[in-house]
C-alpha cells in the first residue's frame, strides 16, 4: 500500500548490555528493508520501521547469527 509502512516487534533472548543492544541495533540497520530500528534493551525487543517486508525467518537469522535468541515476532 501506497504511504503505508510496516512494523515488527522481535522478542530477543540474551542481551545484557549497552553492547549487546547496539550489536543488534547496527546489524539490522545494515539490511536494506529496515527504515529505523531501535532496540529497548530492558524490555528486551526490538522495534523496526520497513520500508518493504524482511522476512521474519531472516531477521531472525540475522540475531541469532549473533548469538542473541528470537523468542518472538510480531507485526
Amino acid at each position: 500500500m501506497f504511504g503505508s509502512k510496516l512494523k515488527k516487534t522481535i522478542y530477543i533472548e540474551g542481551m545484557s548490555c549497552s553492547h549487546c543492544q547496539r550489536k543488534v541495533e547496527e546489524a539490522l540497520k545494515k539490511q536494506r528493508e529496515v527504515k529505523e530500528v531501535k532496540v529497548d534493551l530492558a524490555n528486551k525487543k526490538a522495534e523496526l520501521i520497513l520500508n518493504r517486508d524482511l522476512r521474519d525467518d531472516d531477521i531472525k537469522e540475522i540475531i541469532e547469527d549473533l548469538g542473541y535468541e528470537v523468542r518472538k515476532i510480531e507485526e
